[in-house]
């Protein structure tokens, strides 16, 4: 089953020509003929150049909450910008979206910003200034933006790179950034109860911060063991070090208040981008009013010409408003729920050795493996070549899934019971075409 790309590929080696690699992102590449041109898209769907539909489970690497193009948001920020949108002033839509935003987080205080990236490396820098101290723990696999101090043993590095699990190397993510830099940075498996303890006690008085991703949103959705969030907001009471959530993929996607709200942890300091704005290009540095009060003229720096535009602040308003107000979450986890289960039926039926990681709004498969990985180091042990090939199946039955099993798959609010069984008949198609097993006596027809 081939798609008709003719035009798809025509405008990507346009994009060749003046962007390297036809992409503004690296992680938008997937080859010469396999790199997609999207030209729009609509509540749980997209269509590339050529006009094919495809039902998105990729969402933007998961900022479409609600649904692509959703009314409400375009229609706020349709509506705030004939009034202009940056002015390098306080709006009153800031003031809006920070009074929603700490009711609905529970965190203090509150600084926009416009990127995952920037998120983050402020809120490194904010418990550096808050602390005195210059060292941070990272774990190996989890991704932190697209800044120095973060890109060592990030998604993607060659697992035999890493070095013995009692002594982590870190592995540089990236060309260009000065090999001292990693000596401000601590690498440590994720989910190892006795190795962060024995670093912090180690380092303590020199750790500024521990930043972690609650849930492995980089590395297919691995969980955190029972106890493990925990676990470290001790270590850090007990040591001074301030508890970074990296909140960019889990805020608001997996509940109203993120994974501190979800695994009841809170933190000093979190990052959120993504979700906030339903695509919208917009983040957030939030925290304790202790912590965050360091930012101030002349003493911790924080800014941007775009930090809090009209357009980021009506877009988060708009879509902060409709998951505050209604069932958007009960709706995701249902229809998540019931799409993992049906892959579940599929795959145990066609004879297929998987496990499924996350939550029902940000799932992964992995195959030929019974066990659930607990880190990037048993991550990696997976059979990569059947889930590329599932994928090249699904997309072109019409489902739109990322060809690499680190990346979850997202729902918004728009995949609703049609989309599910949708998909779920396409899915088991697809299982077939790779596997050449059909799955016995149930046929997914509620699309029907």
């Amino acid at each position: 089953m081939k798609l008709n790309l003719t035009k798809t590929r025509a405008l990507y080696q346009r994009a060749k020509q003046y962007i390297p690699y036809g992409v503004n992102s690296n992680f938008r590449y997937w080859g010469d003929d396999r790199t997609y041109v999207i030209s729009r898209g609509r509540g749980a769907y997209i269509w590339d150049a050529d006009d094919n539909r495809y039902i998105d489970y990729r969402l933007g690497f998961g900022p479409i909450i609600l649904g692509h193009a959703y009314p409400a948001v375009t229609q706020a920020v349709c509506e705030a910008i004939q009034h202009g949108t940056t002015f390098a002033f306080t709006t009153p839509w800031e003031i809006e979206l920070a009074e929603r935003f700490t009711r609905m987080t529970g965190m203090d205080q509150v600084r926009l910003s416009n990127t995952g990236t920037e998120a983050t490396m402020h809120a490194l820098r904010i418990a550096r200034a808050y602390t005195g101290r210059e060292r941070f723990i990272k774990f190996e696999g989890q991704y932190h933006g697209n800044y120095d101090y973060v890109m060592f043993s990030t998604p993607g590095i060659d697992v035999e790179k890493l070095g013995s699990r009692a002594m982590p190397r870190r592995v540089k993510g990236t060309e260009g950034m000065p090999n001292a830099i990693r000596n401000y940075m601590i690498s440590l498996p994720y989910n190892d109860f006795e190795m962060v303890e024995a670093a912090v006690k180690s380092y303590g008085e020199e750790i500024a911060a521990i930043m972690v991703e609650p849930i492995m949103g980089n590395v297919a959705g691995v969980m955190p063991e029972p106890g493990w969030l925990q676990h470290l907001r001790r270590l850090a009471d007990a040591y001074g070090i301030v508890l970074i959530f990296d909140e960019v993929k889990t805020g608001f996607r997996i509940a109203r208040g993120g994974a501190q709200e979800y695994f009841g942890v809170k933190a000093d300091l979190a990052a959120y981008a993504k979700a906030m704005g339903n695509g919208f290009p917009v983040s957030a540095i939030a925290g304790r009013k202790a912590i965050m009060s360091v930012v101030e003229p002349g003493k911790v720096a924080h800014g941007g010409t775009y930090c809090g535009n009209v357009v980021a602040a009506a877009a988060a308003n708009a879509t902060l408003q409709v998951l505050e107000t209604e069932p958007v979450f009960e709706q995701m986890f249902d229809r998540g729920q019931e799409l993992m289960d049906g892959i579940h039926d599929i795959l145990g039926r066609a004879g297929v050795p998987h496990v499924m990681t996350g939550v029902p709004s940000m799932f992964s498969l992995l195959f030929g493996r019974d066990e659930n990985p607990t880190d990037y180091r048993t991550y990696c042990q997976n059979d990569f070549a059947f889930y590329e090939r599932l994928a090249e199946a699904l997309i072109e039955r019409g489902v739109m899934v990322d060809d690499d099993s680190r990346e979850p798959w997202f729902l918004s609010y728009s995949h609703d019971a049609q989309v599910i069984a949708e998909t779920l008949t396409a899915f088991e198609e697809a299982v077939y075409a790779v596997t050449g097993r059909r799955s016995v006596s149930k046929v997914f027809a509620r699309a029907a």
